[in-house]
């Protein structure tokens, strides 16, 4: 900055004739960053300097900082001489600035020059390879680091592992992060997010928890980690230490951590909790409106989801992709087709569409509020599509009957080379159950897996329950049961007493009716299905005992309604 100071003082022609001078000023300008003031600078080089390696190294990176990468490319083309320093300036800045390919690109010629690769030029490639989750590319940098003898510290060791974690590398990852001679607190903490944000929760708590690292003291973005990965397992009790934690260590007013707690007390379905940390937040960006409208949504909190958003436009937050899916998920809850076809042409408006889980998240509403016709355009628009999309598109024909389009999709889904998973098996199974196909169903169950490699849930084995049940093959449906290789839960009962009800068989369904109660006494809506039951038989001694002792237990069902929502 005295550099800055002394440039516009007395001292510019002292600056100009002192390439030293010049390279500190273009230094300052470039973490500021000023581009004014650099141009002017570089015009008086121009007119006035004999500007060295150095000096012009300084200009690219101060182009490089503000974004002027056709400029920084120039300088670069134009000179004699490339040390490291320009050829690490030019690849990070095409790295930082969205170009990762023509990055990796430079420093294969940056080879063919025979310039060895400094610490910070390899740092950058390992942040370009992670953008563009290029493994192989990654794997290569890693062989120059260690061919080139580039000290594995603390500064390369994070690169590396962010590249592996990045790229769904773990084991790799882990490697790196036991080799490490010095972990710190940004090494660890790349570990952990790395975690966090790939799916594996337990693996990032064990990691935070674990007394080796006790002498670290975790930063906000470590205390954030590992509340999403509370959030992703529901463990509330966790939650809340860190949250102590958090507290304790004087993160309370960082968006960062406010954010991450508004994400974990929702999906724990503490409500109020993430209410109240949502109305501290004086600054609401989008993450922190989406934290709070996705809980809203996943909590059945339909209506609330709504007034969020239009909260949300009121204060002149614009909303992103993952917004339009929350709003959309309250609005096939609520049945609320006019707000969701407001959605649909507002995703369109704004170029959503594109987004494969927008467009899932639209064709799911319009199955739900049964609209299928609408709901197959969007299938049939979209360029994109994933298994979660294939599975929403079957489980709509399933719940309109039409089991015959739910296994064609299945059919054109396999010819994709998409991989079913647990669901698309669960709308398979329950579409061929509300259409009688019991052959082709229990064809499927055989087919997950035998050839498919999924090991059946209870979610599955209640789908063959009921479509036995509701086929009217009740004993199968009772040997089915008894050769579960798992204990049979409430829901697999209530199917089997479902099917009894509608064929009239008294002897298994008062059987079906004990286990029911059994298994969950304190749920109200089973009691008014065995009550129901013993009714439609005509054993209204028996019906009245179960109300009563439902009555008993201070048990209520919430009453039905229907939904007309504008």
């Amino acid at each position: 900055m005295e550099a800055i100071w002394l440039y516009k003082g007395v001292g510019r022609h002292v600056v100009l004739q002192d390439n030293v001078l010049l390279s500190m000023l273009l230094k300052a300008c470039a973490k500021l960053p000023d581009l004014r003031l650099g141009k002017i600078v570089h015009c008086d080089i121009i007119k006035f300097g004999s500007p060295d390696c150095f000096v012009i190294n300084g200009l690219i990176n101060l182009y490089v900082k503000c974004g002027k990468m056709n400029c920084s490319r120039r300088l670069f083309d134009g000179l004699q001489q490339r040390n490291v320093v320009s050829w690490t300036n030019i690849i990070s800045g095409c790295i930082q600035n969205d170009s990762s390919e023509e990055g990796l690109a430079l420093f294969n010629q940056m080879r063919q020059e025979n310039v060895r690769p400094s610490e910070y030029t390899v740092v950058s490639l390992l942040a370009g390879a992670s953008r563009l989750g290029a493994l192989h590319q990654g794997k290569w940098i890693h062989g120059c680091i260690v061919k080139n003898g580039i000290c594995m510290n603390s500064f390369v060791g994070t690169g590396l592992l962010d590249m592996y974690v990045k790229c769904g590398e773990f084991i790799d990852a882990c490697s790196v992060f036991n080799e490490l001679s010095d972990v710190d607190l940004i090494s660890w903490t790349a570990m952990v997010v790395g975690y966090t944000q790939k799916g594996y929760p337990i693996e990032a708590l064990e990691l935070f928890a674990d007394k080796k690292w006790a002498a670290i003291v975790p930063n906000s973005v470590t205390i954030a980690s590992v509340l999403s990965a509370s959030a992703q397992l529901r463990y509330l009790f966790i939650g809340k230490s860190i949250h102590a934690l958090g507290l304790k260590l004087g993160f309370e007013e960082y968006d960062v951590m406010k954010n991450a707690l508004v994400d974990m007390y929702a999906k724990c379905s503490e409500m109020l909790e993430a209410k109240f940390v949502f109305e501290s937040v004086s600054k609401k960006n989008v993450v922190t409106w989406n934290a709070m409208m996705a809980g809203c949504a996943q909590n059945n909190f339909g209506y609330e989801c709504l007034a969020l958003f239009r909260q949300m436009q009121a204060a002149d937050c614009s909303p992103d992709a993952i917004t339009v899916v929350s709003v959309l998920s309250a609005s096939a809850c609520l049945g609320a087709l006019r707000h969701g076809c407001s959605l649909h042409v507002y995703a369109m408006k704004h170029a959503f569409l594109s987004n494969v889980y927008v467009s899932t998240a639209l064709l799911n509403f319009y199955n739900k509020c049964g609209e299928a016709n609408s709901a197959r355009l969007v299938f049939n628009g979209m360029n994109e599509k994933n298994t979660v999309t294939w599975c929403a598109m079957m489980g709509g024909h399933g719940v309109h009957g039409d089991s015959a389009d739910s296994i064609a999709l299945f059919g054109k889904m396999l010819e994709e080379e998409l991989h079913p998973n647990d669901v698309t098996f669960t709308n398979i199974l329950s579409a061929c159950g509300h259409t009688g196909m019991v052959t082709e169903g229990q064809k499927y169950f055989d087919v997950m897996s035998r050839d498919h490699g999924i090991t059946p849930s209870m979610k599955h084995y209640a789908c063959m329950v009921d479509m036995l049940a509701r086929a009217g093959q009740l004993e199968d449906a009772l040997k089915f049961i008894e050769r579960m290789p798992i204990k049979p839960g409430v829901n697999i009962w209530g199917a089997f007493l479902h099917g009894c009800r509608i064929h009239s068989r008294l002897d298994l369904g008062e059987m079906a009716a004990q286990r029911v109660i059994e298994l969950l006494p304190e749920t109200a809506d089973y009691y008014v299905l065995v009550s129901n039951f013993y009714a439609l038989m005509g054993m209204w001694t028996e019906a009245d005992n179960v109300r009563t002792l439902m009555k008993s237990r201070r048990l209520n069902k919430s009453p039905g309604l229907s939904l007309e929502f504008g």
